[in-house]
Parts: C-alpha cells; structure tokens; sequence
C-alpha cells in the first residue's frame, strides 16, 4: 500500500502499469519526481472488470451465485429434520429445536459486518472463497455432532463462512456490470439466497426420511465440493482498487529495482483510506457508520429485515401447517416448498426482464442522467402481493381449505418477497458503488436478525393465534412498513443522497 507520508503537493503524471517503462522515458526531467497515478489503461483495459466479455461475466455471476446458493441450502435444510435432532439429543423445548434451523442465520448478521468490508481490502474473490472453506469445514463437523451444543455451534460457525457470499456477492455483480445492465444478473444472483432455503427443505425432508438428519450435512457438503471446484477454476478477482493497488505495487517494485529518484506511485482510485492501518479500522467499523448515519439505509435495512424475516418463519412453520393441520408425511410436506419456489422463480423471471428496461426508461426521459431511484418502481408490486399471500395463507389454512389454495397464497408471498430482496439489492448496489459491499453488510445484518427470531416465535404465535389471525397480524404490519416505503424512497432519496458521504451521486 501507498505511505500517505510520501503524499505531497506534487505534480503528478497518469500512466497504465502496462506501457511504465516506455510512458517513463517520455517523462521530462521537472516531472522526474512527480507522482505516478496508476490507472486502467484506457477505456477498453482486459483488467478492467467492466470491460470483460460477456461470457466471463455471466459465468462470474454463475459461479458466484453458486456459492450463495449452497450457503442457504444448509441454513434451511435441517428443518424438515428437526424433530429428528430433537429426538436424537432429546431435546423438547420449541425454542431450541427453531434454533438448530435459524442459528445459522444469526451468523448471517455477524459474518458480513467483516467479511464484506474485508473484500474492499484484500479483493472479493479471496474472502469468498476463503470463507467457503471455512464452511466446508463446520458444516460437515455438524455431521459428527454428539451434543445440542456441539450442534448449534457448529451450525453458527458453518454460517460465518456461508455469510461471505451473500456478503461480496452483490458487490462482485456491481464491479462487472454497468448499471444499465445489471438488473438481469442481479435478478440471477438474488435468486439464489430465496431460493436455495426452498430446496433445502424439500431436498431435507426426503433425505431424513429415507436416511438420518446426519446426511442432511454431508449431502450439503458434498454439492459444496463441486461449487468449491467451480470457483477455483472460473471465478477471478473483480474490485477495481484491489486490482489497481496490485498494479501500483508492481511499478513500485519495479522502480525500486531500477533504484531511480524517489517517486510516490499511488493508484487512481486510492486515497487516505487505503493506507493498511487505516483501511482496516475503517473497512470493519464502516457497516455500523452506514447503519447509524444514513437513513436510505435505515430504511432499507428495515423493510429487507421484515420480509427475510416473514421468509424463514414460512419455512420453519410450512411443516407445521401441512404435517399437524393437514397430517401429511415428513416427505409430502416438503413438497409445498415448491410453492414458495414457484412464486420466487416466476416473479424473479418477471423481475429480471423488466428492471434493465424500467431503468433505461427513466434515465432517457432524465436526459441520460442515473439515479439508484429508477429501481423503486420494482418495490411496488411486492409490497402489494405480500400482504394478499399472507391473508390467503393463513385463513384457507384455518380453514382446512384444500392445500393447493394456500399454496397459491405461499407462491404470491414467495413472489412479492424475491421483488422486494432484488430491488433493495439493486437501490443499494447502485447508491453505494465502491462502498457496497460494506452497505449491503449494513442490510444484511439486520435481515439476518430477523431471519433468526422469526422462527423461534412461529409455534408459539400460531398455538395461541391460529394461522387466520396469526397471518393478519403479520399481514398488517407488512401493509404499514411495504406501502409507504417505495414512495418515501421515490420522493426523498435523491435529498437524502445528496447529505451521504459514501452514497454516489447522479452521473
């Protein structure tokens, strides 16, 4: 990294590391000691993320959305299993057995407080990959179990590691695409950490049923290997300031060889962040600055916590609901899952054809001028669905109605919840640019708190309230936090925008 100590009023002269040695000689001697800013060379540099080919863009998207994928497979995939543990480790309390389902995304919120931040310092591909080991590893040491302690952390520390993509991930989306395209591959992306807890318990259920809640672990662990291979092979580093600092460090290196004047290489897009000691304490406390000083966030963070919240409750209470209302099997019950799927693959599909376009519309009619606003419409017809699903859920569920009717209301919940999940990642990517992954750090902190308390209550609400009542009380706050959102995003985010220090600003 650059010593800030060498900065100083000097003139400075922009050159590409690729052409140094000859943009050098070309350098007359008043500009013998000037600073040399490392850029891209020029607008069409390979190095540049942006300037990819479109194949290895998507397979960067693919591979990346591999790893989000498997992560929220584990988080899910224990929960048709869960009587089984209990029986196991004999454990009987309702809060506990939730537990062995959402610790995993309690991890959720503490993993990308760091891990996010740690790619903007040591490059997105490293902390991804690094931390799927580390799942690798815990996610198969819950395999060996003994204990409910041993259980429970293991799946906390599992979740750590797993947290990392759904950390670096959007980010890794915003360094390869230009806004006016991203959409699509977002939509790709974001489909992964909806639709991985639908599988899970689907691909569980039948796995418990037919072998032990142990092979729940190493089925998991097993599809990780592959994705862990895929990412070795195809998935390369995308964060510009990490790819220029490499940059810088050679030409430094390089200078220092040749042991000419004193020269202070620096890269374009460094500044006084980027010194290590510096970067470090700021990258980890960033996400908390993000979530205590601006109010996009706040708000954001918010809506996302309530409805990934709504998410996991489905899932860790669909059991409950078909198995004690409707007495079907372990392996029957799971198949409603595919409801959820069914309303989070279609709505994504109709989602991921439709944000490019809606966004291009409205920067035309803005004279070409961007702004992260153009992705609020997206918010509106989840907020909508989300409240009619509920309703349709839980009183045909009252009711006894046949199953496909509140399957139809799982789907619309499933669909207005992946609109919802890609718009905020979409606003957030493109508000936050180089800072996005410390802010979708930010969002997913509190999402994952969320994603872990809301099933511990689950059991308890619908005991006392039924699943009519129960659902119109989620129903109802759904209405109050999802309606107002998109409008006060739409008519108060470019001012709060324009106070925020990381946010970027119209181009």
């Amino acid at each position: 990294m650059s010593d800030p100590g060498r900065s100083s009023p000097s003139p400075t002269v922009e050159i590409p590391a690729s052409g140094f040695r000859d943009e050098k000689k070309e350098v007359d001697d008043s500009n013998a000691t000037a600073d040399i800013v490392v850029d891209f060379d020029g607008p069409n540099d390979p190095l540049n993320p942006r300037n990819w080919n479109k194949k290895k863009k998507w397979t960067a998207t693919l591979v990346v959305s591999a790893f989000t994928f498997i992560s929220p497979i584990s988080s899910s995939m224990i929960a048709p299993a869960s009587s089984q543990v209990a029986d196991s480790f004999g454990v009987h309390n309702d809060v506990v057995i939730g537990m062995f389902t959402s610790i995993f995304v309690l991890a959720y919120a503490i993993g990308p407080l760091f891990l996010g931040p740690l790619s903007e310092i040591y490059g997105r591909n490293r902390i991804i990959q690094g931390a799927n080991v580390w799942y690798l590893a815990w996610n198969t040491g819950c395999a060996w179990a003994q204990n409910t302690g041993q259980l429970l952390a293991f799946r906390f520390l599992a979740g750590l590691g797993g947290s990392a993509p759904l950390a670096v991930g959007g980010a890794v989306i915003g360094d390869i695409w230009e806004a006016e395209e991203r959409g699509q591959a977002l939509a790709i992306y974001a489909l992964a950490p909806l639709l991985g807890p639908v599988v899970g318990p689907l691909a569980g259920a039948f796995v418990a049923e037919d072998s032990t809640w142990r092979w729940v672990f190493w089925s998991s662990s097993i599809a990780d290997v592959a994705i862990l291979a895929l990412g070795v092979l195809y998935l390369r580093e995308t964060y510009p300031p990490y790819l220029l600092e490499k940059k810088t460090n050679q030409i430094r290196k390089s200078l220092d060889a040749e042991k000419g004047p004193v020269r202070n290489v620096r890269s374009n897009l460094a500044n006084e962040d980027r010194t290590w000691s510096r970067v470090i304490r700021i990258a980890l406390t960033r996400p908390f600055i993000l979530l205590y000083k601006e109010p996009i966030i706040q708000v954001l963070s918010l809506y996302m916590a309530y409805i990934y919240g709504l998410y996991y409750l489905f899932l860790t209470s669909m059991p409950l609901m078909f198995q004690g209302v409707y007495g079907e099997s372990v392996g029957i019950s799971g198949l409603h899952y595919l409801a959820l799927g069914v309303g989070v693959l279609v709505a994504a599909q109709i989602l991921g054809s439709l944000t490019d376009s809606v966004y291009n519309k409205l920067k035309a009619k803005n004279n070409g001028v961007t702004r992260p606003e153009y992705r609020v419409p997206l918010l509106i017809p989840g907020a909508i669905a989300l409240p009619v699903g509920l309703f349709i859920t839980g009183w045909t569920v009252q009711a006894k109605v046949h199953w496909i009717v509140p399957d139809i209301g799982i789907a619309l919940v499933g669909g207005s919840i992946i609109l919802s999940f890609q718009a905020i990642q979409l606003i957030v990517v493109d508000m936050f640019a180089f800072y996005a992954a410390s802010a979708l750090a930010c969002v997913s902190f509190l999402r994952s708190i969320f994603g872990f308390g809301f099933p511990l209550f689950a059991q308890q609400m619908y005991r006392k309230l039924g699943y009519g009542k129960g659902d119109t009380i989620l129903a109802v706050i759904a209405i109050v936090i999802g309606c107002p959102a998109p409008w006060l995003l739409w008519a108060y985010g470019p001012q709060l925008r324009a106070r925020s220090k990381f946010a970027k600003q119209p181009t």
